[in-house]
């Protein structure tokens, strides 16, 4: 059988950001029908590859090759036109366009030569886009009426409608429950089938085995090896990742546990209903459950963010009311928001003025804040949580993902909580730094914190909680300790069945 002929091709790419060196002498080749797992940790200079790729950076050095010709483009509408598109880990979409204007935006119908928008029949081919992914929703709806997972799968349904020879998806799963997410390599095995290649960016391992041909690894923003993923293992991977062994995938320290710190009786709101749990001092309680199952609409309630319906919310055995996200703060309850970019950072700002922005009240007399003592405090805890970073005065944009994260998770340390509220705290994080916020969340509740982590990844939520609540539409359909989990009683399968209402 002859050899897949090669659809993209790069050499030598060398890009710098001021004094960074971002990518040094990379080279990659993918066949065409494949899916190419691109592997690193955050910082490692696969995005920035990929940005290169359609247009949004410009090379320093090197050559780029599209189905056997050079290639170079001035921006993602050229990178269309010849036939790449890629689905970004960040989403940017544009809250007052329908989803039938999203998916053909810059492509969409008029009346003939006439430059009026045929609302119609855009409306139209979109549905029926729609209908062949089962997304059973209108397309005249609004991207701001939609959740997390929603807006990602119609950012791939639109990659996958232009009709790209190439797509580059970035943590396409990132928000996407188990069903979503299968729902999405089956239409990636029917692109392949169809000749189109991925170039496929993930940090979930299992991901990249179940539906990758080949894996190339990056690191320090260089290219260290490529191979097939029948020839590959987990470990291997991970050691050219990181440069070393990672031994320990999940971290967790078992902790004394202590008083119950926060308790919710009948909690009800918009998404869920009659909930009951409570979490103690020391304690990390995971929260299980598909995507739109009413976890992390509960955490807002919580947080002040959509205070509940009915209900009672305890802390240190007395009843409080969370009038919003700044009374929550001042009563001690602080959440670290699944969506860092748009909720978490003020992306623009310095690493500084992002973790002190909760805490200048402790920085400040009337309206003067304490620079020098500001800079000292928040340099403490940025060196605590190994917040790489080249200068506290870095822009929050400049960070990696990992860094971005632990920047979101020292402003609310620094405003020294009672409860820590982590909604994905891993969301699109390496995993050298997945393993760091795993180790400061045991030290966190080893200092007395009550952490309350909402996390897809079951595996992370078996791994690092004490106690797991199960959600299934809205409402809590069992509590699993974590002895049962070592012990065997209770499994990935159980749980997994509890999630689906058995």
């Amino acid at each position: 059988m002859a050899e897949p002929e090669v659809i993209f091709e790069c050499k030598g790419i060398c890009k710098t950001f001021g004094g960074t060196k971002a990518l040094i002498d990379v080279q990659l080749s993918v066949k065409k029908g494949e899916v190419h797992a691109l592997l690193g940790e955050n910082g490692a200079g696969k995005s920035t590859l990929m940005k290169c790729v359609i247009g949004l950076h410009r090379p320093d050095e090197g050559r780029m090759f599209f189905e056997g010709r050079p290639y170079a483009v001035r921006g993602p509408a050229e990178a269309i036109q010849a036939g790449i598109s890629m689905i970004h880990q960040e989403l940017n979409a544009e809250p007052h366009l329908s989803i039938a204007e999203t998916i053909f935006l810059n492509r969409e119908d008029t009346y003939g030569k006439i430059p009026l928008l045929n609302k119609k029949e855009t409306n139209r081919r979109a549905q029926e886009i729609l209908d062949s992914f089962n997304f059973n929703v209108k397309a005249s709806t609004l991207m701001e009426e939609l959740n997390l997972a929603q807006m990602q799968m119609i950012e791939i349904i639109r990659a996958v409608s232009c009709n790209a020879r190439l797509i580059i998806m970035d943590e396409p799963t990132s928000s996407l429950d188990s069903e979503e997410a299968k729902r999405l390599f089956d239409t990636i095995r029917s692109l392949k089938s169809q000749g189109v290649s991925v170039i496929y960016i993930s940090h979930r391992m299992e991901e990249i085995f179940e539906i990758c041909d080949r894996v190339s690894v990056f690191r320090d923003g260089r290219y260290i090896d490529t191979g097939e993923i029948k020839d590959v293992s987990k470990d291997g991977l991970i050691a050219k990742m990181v440069g070393r062994t990672v031994t320990q995938a999940f971290p967790k320290v078992d902790c004394p546990i202590g008083d119950t710190v926060l308790k919710v009786e009948g909690l009800t709101g918009k998404g869920f209903t009659n909930i009951n749990f409570q979490v103690h001092a020391g304690e990390i309680l995971g929260f299980s459950g598909l995507v739109g199952s009413g976890r992390s609409e509960t955490m807002r309630a919580i947080f002040g963010i959509e205070p509940p319906i009915s209900g009672t919310i305890y802390l240190d055995g007395e009843v409080i009311t969370v009038k919003d996200s700044r009374d929550a703060i001042e009563k001690g309850i602080c959440m670290v928001n699944e969506d860092r970019k748009n909720f978490g950072l003020c992306l623009g700002r310095s690493l500084r003025e992002n973790i002190s922005l909760p805490n200048l009240p402790k920085n400040q007399k009337k309206i003067i804040i304490n620079k020098r003592k500001e800079v000292r405090e928040t340099g403490e805890v940025a060196k605590t949580l190994a917040v790489k970073t080249a200068s506290l005065e870095s822009e929050a944009y400049s960070l990696s993902g990992g860094n971005q994260q632990k920047a979101v998770l020292a402003k609310w340390v620094m405003a020294r909580p009672k409860v820590l509220i982590l909604d994905e705290p891993t969301r699109g994080v390496d995993v050298g730094a997945k393993s760091e916020i795993h180790s400061l969340m045991c030290k966190f509740a080893a200092e007395g914190l009550a952490i309350i982590m909402v996390s897809s990844e079951l595996p992370e939520v078996m791994g690092m909680s004490d106690r797991i609540v199960i959600y299934h539409e809205g409402k809590i359909n069992g509590i699993v300790r974590r002895e049962d989990i070592l012990s065997g009683k209770e499994t990935e399968e159980t749980i997994l069945a509890k999630e689906f209402g058995q």
